[in-house]
């Protein structure tokens, strides 16, 4: 399944490729986190590399390391404001659970195998 952005996002982040006056994608990812057991890593992705899987959503390329992308496939990214915060904010078919905190999160067991 793909990996979206919504138009908000989208445009998040063809502003900031031109602030960086670089830039050929978004790169998203996850790590071992907080206390649910995975949190998100978001960065601009210069190049993109054979490991990756590459996506496009509002002319937006995304690139997933292919370790993340079973723990992601099929999410939908977001940008949000809300008051003076912003962030991107992930729906993701995968979770099972989040952390209290909100920064973590953990999967099915079907995501795992």
């Amino acid at each position: 399944m793909p990996i979206t952005l919504t138009e908000n996002a989208a445009k998040y982040i063809q502003q900031q490729f031109i602030k960086r006056g670089k830039g050929l994608a978004f790169r998203i990812g996850i790590k071992k986190s907080g206390c649910s057991g995975f949190a998100y890593t978001f960065d601009y992705a210069d190049e993109i590399s054979t490991d990756d899987q590459l996506f496009e959503s509002h002319e937006t390329k995304i690139v997933v390391d292919k370790h993340s992308l079973p723990y992601l496939d099929g999410s939908r990214i977001d940008f949000i404001k809300e008051g003076l915060n912003s962030s991107f904010k992930f729906i993701n078919p995968n979770i099972d659970n989040t952390c209290g905190c909100g920064d973590s999160f953990s999967v099915k067991e079907t995501t795992k195998a």
